[in-house]
């Protein structure tokens, strides 16, 4: 259970610095709307292609894990271009 918190508070250092930068290369301005959904899709793609990719492609286990309905899974796979 430990690595489970370690891993997720490296998850969450690497978000906070990868926001804090994409502020910083704004140089002042503000961000553009959709914040959210923008991080969501940034991390929605890869999130399920490592899954994918360590279950050997088979989708009902990837479902599983990611804790998603396999047609859930699908259709984000349709919508992120994921074969």
């Amino acid at each position: 259970m430990n690595d489970v918190l370690i891993n997720e508070n490296d998850m969450a250092r690497h978000v906070r610095r990868a926001i804090k930068e994409y502020f910083r290369d704004l140089d002042g301005e503000d961000p553009c709307c959709g914040m959210f959904n923008m991080v969501m899709n940034c991390v929605e793609k890869p999130l399920i292609e490592i899954v994918l990719e360590h279950v050997g492609g088979n989708q009902t286990r990837a479902a599983e894990m990611l804790g998603i309905n396999r047609n859930t899974l699908r259709k984000k796979m349709l919508e992120h271009g994921i074969t």
